[in-house]
């Protein structure tokens, strides 16, 4: 059973009509097209019954096509009314499920279009579906992370002292390219205090001998996943003593937290597991975030492991393992792993070394 035919059975049974879906990472999970997001409509009608349809404008058609997409395609000209082709297929449908991501503007014109219909969200629907992955999405991850590892692997090419955090950025976006991505997601490096914000961007700061360095960076494959993953270094000089002091325990918490993820336990216990041994060290309010989030055609999706969560992990589920603690005004440290679920435990798809990397 293909991926759009088992959202339409959840939507069957969860009392949604017809969904639909414009470019993202759901319309691209369930008919493997990566739509541009345009101002002309793009939109999947899946109904709970019956084939689906593609709407697209008639300059995409040869696009969707080349991505070898499994369903039928309406297309519609520059002077015709989408909205018009969504009512004619959605017919009388009661409730309708839009995905999540949807621009507010369609949002709106899908009200005034079907004004009897309920609109709901679809997200939660597809989350089902998406939380869950399949073998060949695993080795596509497995791919990325493999990936990401090599461009950790090379830091000491780039990252030394009398450079700016631009400059280092940008040889390693290169390089996210070169080992294996198709886009660059993100490149975080934080030197010296910069590394106490947790999604600091680059600056023209220039890296100091001794600075310890937060290096956080992903991208995506050419399959469609996502890898993300966070190494320490120090550019040059010593360790400044709090720094190696708070790295044992970041370290200590973070095994503990790969220890204890597995089939059966819940989100928020693999975050509480870290959180107690940063907790207990001294530095619990300097850890100021969740633990993890899942992983896959975006870098952030379900399932989130972070406190309040009591989703059971399952096997299939893809997530990060990244606690982080930042001294505002000195500097920071988190070691992030991507990790799925097995069948009895865990596999870890980052293998580069934890310790603080000197270079």
């Amino acid at each position: 059973m293909n991926r759009w035919r088992k959202a339409q059975a959840l939507a069957a049974s969860e009392g949604i009509d017809a969904l639909l879906v414009t470019p993202g990472a759901d319309l691209r999970y369930l008919t493997g097209y990566t739509a541009l997001p345009l101002e002309r409509l793009t939109c999947l009608v899946l109904p709970a019954h019956g084939d689906p349809t593609l709407i697209v404008p008639a300059l995409e058609v040869a696009a969707a096509r080349a991505s070898g997409i499994d369903v039928a395609l309406a297309s519609w000209t520059e002077t015709e009314d989408p909205f018009a082709l969504v009512t004619d297929l959605v017919g009388n449908a009661a409730t309708i499920g839009l995905d999540d991501h949807m621009w507010a503007s369609r949002v709106f014109a899908l009200k005034d279009a079907l004004p009897n219909a309920r609109q709901v969200l679809a997200g939660p629907l597809v989350q089902q579906l998406r939380i869950r992955k399949e073998a060949d999405e695993i080795a596509a991850l497995r791919e990325a992370g493999q990936a990401i590892d090599r461009v950790h692997a090379r830091m000491g090419e780039w990252l030394r002292p009398g450079r700016t955090e631009r400059e280092v950025g940008a040889d390693i976006a290169r390089a996210i390219i070169d080992e294996g991505h198709e886009t660059v997601d993100f490149v975080i490096v934080g030197s010296g205090p910069n590394g106490a914000s947790p999604h600091h961007e680059l600056s023209d700061r220039v890296i100091e001998e001794g600075d310890p360095v937060v290096i956080d960076i992903g991208g995506t494959n050419h399959a469609g996943y996502c890898s993300d993953s966070t190494r320490n270094y120090l550019a040059g000089g010593a360790v400044p003593a709090e720094y190696a002091e708070f790295y044992g325990v970041l370290q200590a918490a973070q095994q503990a937290q790969l220890d204890h993820a597995k089939p059966g336990v819940t989100a928020e216990s693999v975050d509480a597991v870290g959180r107690a041994i940063i907790a207990e060290a001294g530095f619990g309010d300097r850890f100021i975030h969740r633990t993890g989030h899942g992983i896959g055609q975006e870098t952030h999706e379900e399932p989130y492991i972070v406190e309040g969560s009591s989703l059971v992990l399952e096997e299939g589920m893809a997530f990060s393992i990244e606690p982080g603690i930042y001294l505002e005004g000195r500097f920071g440290a988190r070691i992030e792993d991507i990790v799925v679920c097995t069948a009895d435990g865990l596999e870890v798809l980052n293998n580069q070394p934890r310790e603080l990397i000197a270079l």
